[in-house]
């Protein structure tokens, strides 16, 4: 699964032809979550809500980003980095 951002401890990755809705996953520690990209919902697993929140920020941040990588793995190209969320 590759690996498209990474921050504060979590890893955010997507899977190549994924099944639907658009999602994509995050890892912290021992916690794995399937979050969807429209709505940002957590669709499987769980996740720390500290941590949640946070990955949720990033990718309303990055919506578009996220759009652009489902597409291209569902078309099995190399996935893009998107910039991890930082602190102000």
């Amino acid at each position: 699964m590759p690996r498209i951002s990474e921050f504060f401890g979590i890893v955010i990755s997507m899977n190549y032809d994924d099944h639907l809705p658009p999602h994509f996953h995050a890892k912290y520690a021992e916690f794995i979550a399937s979050i969807t990209i429209r709505g940002r919902g957590l669709s499987k697993g769980h996740f720390p809500p500290r941590q949640l929140a946070l990955v949720r920020q990033w990718a309303r941040l990055h919506e578009d980003e996220l759009w652009v990588n489902w597409e291209r793995a569902r078309r099995r190209l190399p996935l893009n980095l998107i910039e991890p969320l930082v602190n102000n």
